[in-house]
């Protein structure tokens, strides 16, 4: 599974730092390129302006100030994304409540297997 997430670059939007922390090195355990993880919202819209990403880890809730905006952004640049959080499916935004989701806690499988379903297939060699 980690051989197809070489050079895949992942937005990490997390405010709890030890999670934060377990994530990045889950992902860059993968051969993932880490760009985070970033722990408020405003400074998340920004690196989604102004930075490429091939996929992002969302948690729903930063300090008390919902993910949405972010997730709004991600959408509009078409990059995939998954939301980690200890909230229920309930708590996910409605416009992405069909979204993936890994429940914290979580294990490094899940999480990898997650963001892996929502990249673009790798289609090498065939015509």
């Amino acid at each position: 599974m980690t051989a197809e997430l070489e050079g895949v670059r992942v937005l990490v939007v997390e405010d709890e730092f030890l999670v934060a922390t377990l994530i990045e090195d889950m992902l860059q355990s993968a051969g993932c390129v880490v760009s985070g993880p970033i722990p408020r919202v405003t400074e998340a819209l920004k690196a989604v302006e102004h930075e490429t990403f091939d996929a992002a880890i969302l948690d729903i809730n930063l300090g008390g100030v919902r993910i949405d905006p972010v997730a709004d952004a991600l959408c509009r640049r078409g990059v995939p994304f998954i939301f980690v959080s200890g909230y229920t499916t309930g708590a996910l935004p409605a416009a992405y409540s069909e979204r993936p989701r890994v429940g914290k806690p979580f294990r490094t499988a899940d999480l990898l297997g997650m963001l892996s379903s929502i990249l673009p297939s790798k289609r090498t060699g065939e015509l």
